[in-house]
């Protein structure tokens, strides 16, 4: 067995388990961990394999040196909310498993590397082809909830950035029953006085802050820290002060965007063609 197979049969492997990530995160709205973990120790087996048998330590070197630097700017980027955990797993998970650009000569996939690592090219691929992904999200939801039925004329009115924000904010958010609450949902700003809820939140420690408001409708408000949502304690925490009517029974949360159908096409651009800035900025020197 060669290189070239080695490397294609990673390339299947990634594919395929971004493929179930993808399905997972557009039904269930969430990339379960075991999913990228197995994925990552997938990677880090085969990328070692290529180490004993070359008895070059690179491979596995190169995977492990990934795997971190991947996850650090990631997560960097979920903390800006930006996308949720399960999204920073599976860029790491790839990381580990193609640490660095790969030519597989016998199908002549020979794409376009760039200065940086493999894995910052399927990050770079995936916000910008992530853009289409939520125009078309955005309008879904917008069909969806019928917001033009009652108000044909709407549309003309979207020229106004205030209408423009409200149209926004009812197609992307929505109002569920707290006993409904899971994993990863996004909470909005929820608005209390009393101070007791604030050492709850904190003794839990999970992805919800408090803060002070400047609003008439309380004191302080709680809403989810980063694009990944809440936490199982978080969940549990917020059903339990809901049931003992520390809160109410309804919340407002985030309609989260899937973003594992945009990793997933990240990765076949950059393992097909390459990083698309680079190609763009090729084509860009050549057409000068």
């Amino acid at each position: 067995m060669n290189f070239s197979t080695i490397f294609l049969i990673q390339i299947i492997i990634t594919i395929l388990f971004c493929i179930l990530a993808s399905i997972y995160d557009i039904r269930d709205n969430f990339v379960p961990s075991r999913l990228c973990h197995i994925l990552a120790l997938f990677g880090l087996v085969s990328n070692a394999i290529l180490s004993l048998i070359t008895s070059n330590v690179k491979f596995i070197l190169a995977s492990f040196i990934s795997m971190v630097i991947t996850y650090a700017i990631t997560y960097l980027l979920w903390k800006l909310k930006m996308w949720g955990g399960g999204d920073v797993r599976l860029f790491t998970a790839i990381a580990t498993v193609i640490p660095t650009g790969l030519n597989v000569d016998f199908l002549n996939i020979f794409p376009q590397l760039s200065i940086y690592p493999f894995s910052f090219s399927v990050v770079v691929n995936s916000i910008l082809v992530s853009f289409p992904f939520l125009a078309i999200f955005f309008g879904h939801m917008i069909v969806k909830n019928e917001v033009f039925k009652d108000h044909p004329f709407y549309l003309i009115t979207l020229l106004n950035v205030d209408n423009l924000r409200k149209l926004i904010h009812s197609t992307l958010n929505r109002t569920i029953p707290i006993r409904d609450l899971k994993e990863g949902d996004i909470v909005n700003d929820y608005y209390f006085d009393d101070e007791y809820i604030i050492d709850l939140i904190n003794d839990v420690d999970g992805n919800l802050e408090v803060c002070e408001s400047k609003s008439d409708e309380g004191k302080y408000y709680f809403k989810s820290m980063s694009a990944g949502g809440i936490t199982e304690k978080d969940m549990y925490l917020l059903k339990i002060m809901s049931a003992q009517k520390f809160i109410g029974k309804c919340i407002s949360v985030k309609i989260s965007y899937p973003f594992a159908p945009a990793i997933f096409a990240g990765l076949l651009i950059a393992v097909f063609y390459g990083d698309i800035i680079m190609l763009f900025t090729k084509n860009l020197v050549l057409v000068v």
